[in-house]
């Protein structure tokens, strides 16, 4: 009996192995999650709109069968937390928090960046946008945005302000240069380590999270803007920077979930799938507003190019405002 030819064996091999490939995410959908999955947020545990978006991803633990592990793994703007996960076997069972101070600020603030947040990760959902505030003392004569800007245009260089992480800095910078404004620049390490010199006065202006929302109610903070496109339930009082004629900050506070690049294309659009429904249902709303957060559905589509998008913009903002990198 005669071999078959040369070129036949090789086609027959070549097409067996497109079949196991073809079949390979098909199997890996059919069989997920095999264990439970684990979720690396990248901040301390405890309060916080990040760690928010580690309880949203728990709910999706009933719809996908197996529970969901929020691990906190702080440091380095993030960077610690997105190593543990970029190590993983890239099956879906190690996730990944990414908020903008990953994923859009650390990689234009370093020399040498810990990876490249457009290739080295797989979109899988947004969560969605943060609050943040521009916040006044209140011996700061301005209740508006629009007296603000009078009175710091007529005290130049002598208004300081409060920053506690990568969003206030930008927010800032691009609010300050739109607006001709010379304001002396007050860094700390978070917005808690702020509250104390911004409580007294010793600072009398800030971009800052919901940590601050507290003395905003009690009167002894003032919040002149929201940064978002719409009001918040928690101040709805307080106008959106577009509705104060100041819409100059591009910058988006914004947290999402991804999973390394080389996770199977069937299980982050089953991911991206039980992530929307966790964002619209009942109990992922209740969480989202009581932590600020505004809830944003996407395709995996959408979010690679809204994560695409705040990379670009972030990084022409830093370049303006002049951050040096480290």
């Amino acid at each position: 009996m005669m071999a078959p030819p040369r070129a036949a064996v090789l086609l027959a091999l070549a097409l067996a192995s497109f079949a196991t490939l073809v079949q390979l995410p098909l199997a890996a959908l059919a069989q997920y999650p095999v264990k439970p999955i684990r979720v690396v947020v990248p901040f301390p545990g405890g309060g916080g709109p990040a760690n928010m978006a580690g309880r949203i991803v728990q709910l999706m633990g009933t719809a996908l069968g197996q529970p969901i592990i929020v691990d906190n793994r702080p440091g380095a703007e993030g960077a610690i937390g997105a190593d543990i996960v970029l190590k993983s076997t890239p099956d879906g069972h190690t996730l990944f928090v990414g908020t903008n101070t990953a994923m859009s600020a650390l990689p234009h603030l370093r020399k040498v960046p810990p990876y490249d947040p457009l290739t080295a990760f797989a979109p899988v959902g947004l969560v969605g946008r943060f609050t943040f505030f521009l916040i006044a003392h209140p011996s700061l004569p301005a209740k508006t945005v629009a007296e603000l800007l009078e009175y710091a245009r007529a005290n130049s260089g002598r208004l300081s302000y409060a920053s506690g992480n990568s969003g206030g800095i930008v927010m800032m910078a691009q609010f300050a240069a739109a607006n001709r404004l010379d304001m002396v620049h007050v860094p700390y390490k978070g917005d808690v380590a702020a509250i104390n010199d911004f409580g007294a006065g010793r600072v009398q202006l800030m971009f800052a999270s919901t940590t601050f929302l507290s003395l905003i109610r009690e009167g002894r903070l003032r919040a002149l803007a929201v940064v978002l496109p719409n009001r918040t339930p928690l101040l709805p009082e307080v106008p959106t920077l577009a509705e104060a004629g100041a819409n100059a900050v591009t910058v988006e506070i914004w947290g999402g979930l991804f999973a390394p690049a080389r996770a199977p294309k069937p299980v982050v659009e089953r991911l991206n799938r039980e992530l929307n429904a966790v964002l619209q249902s009942a109990e992922g709303r209740d969480l989202l507003e009581r932590e600020g957060i505004m809830a944003q559905v996407s395709s995996t589509g959408e979010f690679a190019a809204h994560v695409r998008r705040q990379y670009e913009i972030w990084g022409q903002a830093i370049r303006a405002a002049g951050i040096p990198q480290e």
